[in-house]
């Protein structure tokens, strides 16, 4: 296990802002950063990174939590593996505490396939330079494909030789974990023996985004063998075919300058392209566009332009992703290879700069060559037409961001056009597949919520409250989360001269026994428990780093403020809000001096709404919980009194009663007028 040391080393050292913002594209707004959030389909930009908390939050789909969280989100690591890229990162030395074999081996599965992978392209690099058989076969091969040898190199490409067990054979050797070795697909099992997978083929590493290699594609040399042309890796812990884009790693910065994303279907199209100048190219793998390759794609640029190759198939491929593209908010272009020609070889025909014109001269817009072919297809078939103009209604209703209904009227009075038919007759239809569409999302109810309704629906009926008593008093937790914002806020600051407002809190709150949210509850003795360990450590960046991802999670939803007051707000309106006491009991020369002209910061310093209200916040948030609580037990108490009881028993609950009704009302005067609904 990590020291707490190094680990404390780490997050002396993080820079979410850097870390973040080199796998998402952020944009500076105010005094945070705003991006396309990387793990919901998103077509306006609400992932939110606030440099002052250490915290990102997504106000699409809720996701939220620190640096480390965000690496262990979206770059599948464990909690250990994160510390570990982050120390190397930032050049921090691990120092590790003592590990049972259970957790050793754990950690060594954790990390052996990258590991593996590494090492075997290391071992085919070298075949394919270093050894007869790889020069000879393997790297004639490829520079009679056209390729340089410092694009080789950068792209990683290697040789797997003929000999059936060459790389088996060295990785064993090096005391490979054989289960972990056959899950790569590096080798396989036949008669008990590891026998090498990709023998005589030219290797292609497949990278993540940070460089790591995730697997291979591995290409057959001899045009006799009757095997597959490619091999893939299967999917496994590391390698999610869905979810990866082929050059992804070497195209990210060219795509961000170019604001284009070109994609092709295989490793040679994305290398000669590349290798001729136009490095903002990535490839599919001859599968079908998905989602998350699509969100990929989308974080460095809105523009895609998909080239492939003119055949039937081709088209075919490319028109298969096509509402998914558009769902994402993409501006989709298509380019189709003539000649029979495919971009590899197109590329090396024309030449670098014939083909960058070739592509901006070629390129036709997606929806418009959709209606083309299919209408192509239809022929004089009226039944077959009738498909077309479904089809292409339901294609333009997937473009539904709203600073995008420009082109979607656009592409409604051009395929009307084509068509033949009635402009508002489109329209109409396209606005029937929206609704449709919203209807059954809105009719969709999470499984959670309703579970949860149901629980409140039983156990209201169980006490005999309505559905809204009970929710009020039972399972709106509002208060209980302020209470637990303002710790994590506030808490290590002075509540006065003797004592911190965590300690302040600690003495005003009620029983903790009536606080309905658990993680609240546990967040809560946490803070209590490290304020009397060690006071100092009592802070919000405890929790936001806390190693349990629960409380860590909880501290980052209940600090994330989502606005953030503008500058011209605070200059032109806020001084409706007043200026402080302070201000008018300044020296006559002092106040003509602050409320000069030339003076506006000093005097923006004193509105009231600049003021240190922080005690009135905590206590504001202490008192409403005192008042829901008092709230609650008045109704339990009442309740009770409508149950036969003993004169004795009915005299007590009328005595609690009065107290609390007495209690309610110090509170209720301390706050001012309240209506708890």
């Amino acid at each position: 296990m990590i020291s707490q040391n190094t680990i404390q080393q780490i997050l002396g050292r993080l820079d979410i802002i850097e870390i973040i913002g080199s796998f998402v594209k952020l944009k500076k707004r105010g005094a945070n950063y705003l991006g396309l959030c990387p793990f919901h389909n998103e077509k306006t930009p609400s992932f939110t990174v606030s440099p002052s908390k250490e915290i990102y939050k997504c106000f699409g789909c809720g996701r939220s939590g620190n640096t480390i969280s965000f690496l262990m989100e979206h770059e599948k690591y464990s909690y250990v593996e994160t510390l570990k890229w982050l120390a190397n990162k930032y050049g921090i030395e691990i120092e590790e505490t003592f590990q049972t074999d259970e957790q050793r081996q754990t950690q060594l599965a954790a990390d052996s396939l990258y590991i593996i992978n590494s090492f075997a392209q290391q071992f085919f690099t070298k075949q394919l330079f270093e050894t007869e058989e790889g020069q000879d076969i393997g790297l004639s091969y490829l520079k009679e494909r056209g390729f340089r040898e410092d694009v080789i190199k950068k792209f990683q490409l290697g040789y797997s030789p003929e000999q059936k067990d060459a790389f088996a054979k060295e990785a064993l050797a090096k005391q490979f974990n054989s289960e972990l070795l056959l899950k790569t697909g590096l080798v396989i099992n036949r008669n008990d023996q590891l026998l090498d997978n990709y023998r005589g083929r030219i290797i292609f590493p497949v990278h993540n985004h940070s460089g790591k290699v995730l697997g291979f594609g591995a290409r057959v040399l001899k045009s006799t063998d009757k095997s597959p042309k490619y091999i893939n890796s299967p999917e496994n812990e590391i390698y999610v075919k869905s979810r990866i884009l082929y050059g992804s790693y070497f195209a990210r910065q060219a795509i961000d300058k170019a604001d284009e994303c070109l994609l092709v279907e295989g490793y040679t199209d994305v290398i000669s392209l590349y290798q001729a100048g136009i490095e903002n190219v990535v490839a599919s793998g001859g599968t079908s566009l998905t989602p998350d390759q699509l969100r990929l794609i989308r974080k460095y640029s809105n523009n895609l332009t998909i080239i492939y190759d003119g055949d039937p198939a081709g088209v075919k491929a490319a028109l298969r992703g096509l509402d998914l593209a558009l769902e994402e908010g993409l501006n989709v272009k298509l380019l189709l290879i003539p000649d029979n020609d495919d971009p590899d070889s197109y590329v090396n025909k024309l030449g670098p700069t014939a083909f960058r014109e070739f592509i901006q001269k070629n390129k036709k817009d997606f929806v418009l060559f959709q209606l083309e072919v299919s209408l192509k297809d239809a022929g004089n078939d009226s039944t077959k037409k009738a498909e077309v103009v479904n089809q292409i209604a339901e294609t333009i209703s997937k473009i539904n961001k709203a600073e995008d209904f420009t082109k979607q009227q656009d592409y409604i009075k051009q395929c009307s056009e084509i068509l033949r038919i009635d402009e508002a007759g489109l329209h109409t239809l396209v606005n029937k597949f929206i609704r449709d569409r919203i209807a059954t999302q809105e009719r969709k109810l999470p499984f959670e919520e309703a579970k949860l309704l149901e629980e409140n629906a039983r156990q209201a009926e169980a006490a005999d409250y309505d559905d809204s008593t009970f929710a009020l008093l039972f399972k709106d937790d509002l208060q209980e989360r302020e209470v637990a914002r303002v710790l994590l806020e506030y808490g290590s600051r002075k509540w006065n001269q003797t004592k911190l407002i965590a300690e302040y809190v600690f003495e005003e709150m009620v029983d903790e026994s009536l606080i309905d949210n658990t993680d609240v509850a546990a967040l809560i003795n946490s803070f209590k428990n490290i304020l009397q360990q060690d006071a100092s450590q009592a802070n919000k960046n405890y929790f936001i780093y806390h190693p349990d991802t629960k409380l860590s999670a909880l501290a980052v939803s209940l600090l994330n403020v989502p606005y953030e007051e503008s500058e011209h707000w605070r200059r032109e309106f806020s001084q409706a809000s007043g200026y402080q006491k302070q201000l008018f009991e300044k020296k006559y020369e002092d106040f003509i001096k602050t409320v000069a002209r030339d003076n506006d910061d000093e005097l923006m310093s004193y509105l009231n709404m600049e003021e240190d209200k922080t005690n009135d916040e905590v206590a504001s948030a202490i008192n409403y919980l005192k008042l829901r609580k008092v709230k609650r037990m008045l109704l339990e108490n009442q309740l009770d009194l409508e149950k036969p009881h003993t004169s004795e028993e009915s005299n007590m609950l009328h005595q609690t009663h009065d107290h609390l009704k007495k209690m309610e009302m110090e509170l209720t005067k301390k706050m001012g007028a309240v209506i708890i609904r």
